[in-house]
């Protein structure tokens, strides 16, 4: 195996197990056989001008379509199979600073100790398809706690930070304390205007917990703090429309990168047919 060849197949691996688009075995098959092998018998300078262009194609290729593929959706059975009574809160989505979480952790767990009430946080990035942030708040209750006596006394908020919607579902017994209209309340106003704010993830999960540890120690509601209503709420997601228009573009420029990794390297051998004529 030459050198070229040898750079070919390892940059064709990390690419294939970082995206994922492809079998390796079709990447390795096609980028040797049609890129490579026809030229091993001459032209051996041109051979690795091409296994060069192929190195290029490989990359350009490959790196557009992780950049426009899907990123890899978090399902129920990603979850951990039980709850643990020393973790509090699953950042997945990797949204909130280690200070602030163990701030909120000290906080509920504080609140389990003291009154059996317990709760705990989930971020996630993006859903299955069909999936809602409350469908899998639902699902993972019944994960972690499956018989209804088991469930009285949890909570569990799920929030997806590729939509910024949040899911919560209530025990029969929390739900005396924590009910639907607070639980509503918590979800779309204390944790949702700091993410319309300009996605201020720590500041949502703080003023939640406070809100949730008042509540569920018996004390009256402080209900959402208070904020100024002059504050852009604008969308900060991209439309369909937008999408469309960004993956658009993605796929003419990987048309593009197709065609002159085709082209020049024909034109390169029969400039060189020509030229040895």
């Amino acid at each position: 195996m030459s050198f070229w060849e040898g750079l070919v197949e390892r940059l064709v691996k990390r690419l294939a197990r970082t995206s994922g688009a492809l079998p390796l075995s079709f990447i390795k098959e096609r980028a040797l056989h049609f890129l490579i092998k026809p030229m091993s018998k001459s032209f051996g300078w041109l051979r690795q001008l091409l296994c060069q262009l192929a190195v290029v194609f490989v990359v350009a290729l490959f790196s557009a379509q992780v950049a426009i593929a899907p990123a890899l959706a978090t399902g129920i059975y990603s979850m951990p199979q039980s709850a643990s009574r020393e973790s509090w809160f699953i950042d997945e989505a990797d949204q909130v600073s280690r200070l602030n979480e163990g701030n909120v952790e000290s906080r509920l767990k504080l609140l389990a100790e003291e009154t059996g009430n317990e709760v705990r946080f989930v971020t996630i990035h993006r859903l299955d398809y069909g999936e809602t942030a409350q469908s899998f708040a639902d699902q993972l209750l019944e994960r972690w706690f499956p018989t209804p006596e088991e469930r009285a006394n949890q909570t569990v908020i799920v929030l997806d930070d590729v939509t910024n919607t949040i899911g919560i579902s209530v025990g029969e017994q929390t739900a005396t304390l924590l009910t639907d209209d607070i639980a509503q309340s918590v979800i779309g106003e204390t944790m949702k205007v700091p993410l319309l704010r300009g996605n201020q993830y720590n500041q949502a999960f703080l003023t939640a917990s406070d809100r949730l540890v008042a509540v569920l120690s018996g004390e009256p509601d402080p209900g959402p703090p208070e904020y100024d209503n002059t504050i852009d709420t604008d969308r900060n997601f991209a439309t369909a429309e937008e999408t469309e228009a960004t993956r658009g573009s993605s796929t003419t420029l990987v048309i593009v990168l197709l065609i002159a990794a085709t082209v020049i390297p024909m034109a390169t051998y029969y400039w060189y047919v020509s030229a040895g004529g």
